[in-house]
């Protein structure tokens, strides 16, 4: 029997046994480093995740204390209260104005945080629904609460007094005379039937108003407490569309106040407070 020299032996896929030997060392180095690389590129991503899983939890406990630092704070009740990081009614918007500039200016015009998104947020949604109609806002309180004269409540960021809107002589919207000698508007009176000389209060815009105060307070969280306008105007409200459903959905308030609510609607919003023991008075 004869034998072939291997080295001149071919296999099926075209190699040599020479070439074969070659090409089995070359994979099985391929193999021994393998288990070298793939622990090191696995370490690789499992330190780059754990990188930015402690970059976005210092960014997030970063920014948790800047979030409740500008967050308001109400303290006791609106009738004995105070008031923390608490925030302006803007100037204006596109429906809207403050009683008056003075009062503004001496800073009478403070809510929190939450009372301001929800009438903001109420206006917007009335600018959407009927955006001829115009509104003016009054007092709410001052930036730290406390007394604010001659209000029985305002005192923790929680209540907003809100003027009638009104229609002139050609039925028009129009804005509540506000100046120093009608006490800014508060001391305007209107008849039982909303009539003052030229002006009548339009209790259609009052009660897409409360409307849209409601269901933004709604979205939320956030429930009224109360609700003070004058009885015999109350009733014509109540007449209207939109009114008809105010009588139960919202709390007016059933007892006599202890001033005439004709010229203003005042709402109080009611969101958890923290005692008033624990407020501490700002440092200048």
């Amino acid at each position: 029997m004869r034998y072939l020299p291997t080295h001149n032996l071919r296999l099926s896929g075209g190699a040599s046994p020479l070439e074969y030997n070659n090409l089995t060392s070359v994979r099985k180095q391929a193999r021994a480093q393998t288990p070298d690389v793939v622990p090191h590129t696995t370490w690789a991503i499992r330190s780059s995740l754990r990188l930015r899983h402690h970059i976005l939890k210092a960014t997030v406990l970063f920014a948790l204390p800047l979030a409740l630092a500008n967050a308001s704070t109400c303290y006791g009740t609106p009738a004995n209260g105070r008031l923390q990081d608490g925030v302006q009614l803007p100037a204006q918007g596109k429906n809207f104005v403050p009683y008056s500039s003075v009062g503004v200016a001496l800073d009478r015009t403070y809510v929190h945080q939450s009372v301001r998104d929800i009438v903001v947020d109420a206006y917007d949604a009335v600018y959407q629904a009927a955006p001829d109609k115009r509104f003016m806002y009054g007092e709410t309180g001052l930036a730290d609460g406390g007394q604010i004269k001659p209000h029985h409540t305002h005192q923790a960021g929680l209540s907003v007094d809100f003027m009638v809107p009104v229609l002139d002589s050609k039925n028009q919207p129009a804005l509540l005379p506000s100046n120093a000698l009608n006490k800014f508007g508060y001391g305007l009176e209107f008849d039982s039937n909303g009539v003052l000389g030229d002006l009548h209060i339009d209790f259609d815009a009052i009660a897409e108003h409360l409307h849209q105060l409601a269901d933004a307070a709604e979205k939320r969280h956030v429930k009224i407490e109360r609700v003070i306008f004058q009885k015999e105007l109350a009733t014509r409200l109540f007449q209207t569309s939109r009114g008809r459903d105010l009588r139960t959905t919202l709390p007016f308030m059933k007892t006599t106040p202890w001033i005439r609510h004709d010229e203003h609607y005042h709402v109080d919003f009611s969101l958890p407070c923290r005692p008033l023991s624990a407020y501490r008075r700002p440092v200048p």
